[in-house]
């Protein structure tokens, strides 16, 4: 029945917010719609809505996506300027680094050990 979740996150500014996924290596998708915005990598879809009153600070968006190769793709991430905390493992058995977008959504990276 259910096949796929993909997480709604607000952003302010639709242009900045393309950027910089697509920096990550994210591509567009599904169209160009002026207050809304769908973005995917490999299976990974995330979909984006304008909120343009947001408050960065107080926005508490947050992502978990999983990875098959965790340094791999904190090297990736490294490699294009972006901020990213390194990988740790944490007590329930993950190995994980995250980062903040523009508008504070805050996406995990995760790999299982």
């Amino acid at each position: 029945m259910l096949t796929a979740i993909n997480p709604k996150l607000p952003m302010r500014d639709k242009a900045i917010t393309r950027d910089f996924y697509i920096q990550l290596g994210f591509r567009q998708f599904g169209g160009d719609y002026p207050h809304y915005l769908m973005l995917e990598l490999d299976a990974v879809q995330i979909h984006f809505f304008l909120f343009t009153e947001l408050d960065p600070k107080e926005n508490y968006g947050q992502v978990y996506i999983r990875t098959d190769d965790i340094d791999e793709w904190y090297q990736t991430l490294q490699g294009k300027g972006v901020v990213v905390n390194r990988p740790e493992l944490k007590p329930w058995g993950q190995k994980e680094c995250s980062l903040l977008d523009p508008d504070n959504n805050l996406l995990t990276f995760g790999q299982s050990t």
